[in-house]
């Protein structure tokens, strides 16, 4: 790699030298409500990003982990943000969804947001043309990272009596041909599409459904896409902020639109990423 490339460590720990933008905020404007935060593998995570801002502006957080592998990476996570929920969820696993969301009925006995960061597809899959996906590969695609979202809505609605706010994650990679994004900018295309549809039906509800879409970011789902550090220097030199996006960033615009006064936002894929989604 050229001399003026920026690996994806030198991001990485560039990152986490970086200060928290999120700071210890006096107007507690979320203050009383409760979510659940899924999605959180390391301190890298944009779950985990979503959920500090989420936390430091007063709100609540249920957190799940994916197994007992990433439960010590989660864990200590978990008791920064002293949340009184914690529990496995692998969508693969039948039944572990529905104990999730009956423990936050039998807890809270409401919802106030949800955020839904997973993805997954199988490295084969993954890594092959669009065209060549096998059956079994693309439907394990589209069933973690997009019917997890659809399913995960189905529960929260009855537990959003006041009305709320789910949030899922996408990138450019579903509107543009992104080189190695392959399948999974498909599944993403679909997932915004299931924004949209999720957002007219629930809106009678006071129920908001947002996509967040941002910038490359160096986290471990990123991890699977080959020439990632070139992609992550394309980001930076494109964008009109002339950066990259962090966990910190998402986490804030996200925890923003969970508040009241974005109560007639809906149904739109918000980019974070400088700008970088305008630029051909």
């Amino acid at each position: 790699m050229a001399a003026n490339k920026t690996s994806r460590s030198e991001v990485t720990e560039r990152t986490r030298a970086a200060p928290s933008m999120i700071p210890l905020v006096k107007a507690k404007l979320l203050e009383g409500k409760q979510g659940l935060i899924v999605g959180i593998a390391n301190d890298q995570s944009i779950a985990w990003g979503c959920a500090k801002a989420f936390r430091a502006l007063g709100a609540e957080t249920a957190v799940t982990y994916l197994n007992d592998k990433a439960k010590k990476y989660v864990e200590p996570l978990a008791q920064q943000l002293e949340a009184p929920i914690f529990m496995p969820l692998d969508i693969g696993v039948p039944g572990q969804m529905e104990a999730v969301f009956e423990r936050i009925k039998r807890d809270w006995g409401r919802l106030d947001f949800l955020v839904h960061s997973v993805a997954f597809s199988p490295r084969d899959t993954l890594h092959g043309r669009v065209v060549d996906a096998p059956r079994d590969g693309f439907l394990t695609t589209m069933e973690v990272s997009c019917w997890s979202f659809m399913r995960m809505a189905r529960l929260a609605e009855p537990l959003m009596t006041s009305g709320g706010t789910l949030f899922t994650m996408s990138y450019y990679g579903s509107q543009m041909v992104v080189k190695n994004y392959n399948i999974m900018g498909v599944a993403k295309a679909a997932l915004e599409s299931a924004v949209r549809y999720m957002a007219a039906e629930l809106g009678p509800k006071g129920i908001r459904v947002h996509a967040i879409s941002p910038g490359p970011l160096a986290t471990r789902a990123a991890s699977g896409i080959p020439e990632f550090d070139e992609l992550l220097e394309k980001a930076k030199d494109k964008a009109p902020a002339r950066s990259l996006v962090s966990i910190d960033d998402v986490g804030i615009a996200t925890a923003f639109l969970a508040h009241d006064a974005a109560r007639l936002i809906t149904g739109e894929t918000l980019y974070i990423d400088g700008g970088y989604h305008i630029i051909d």
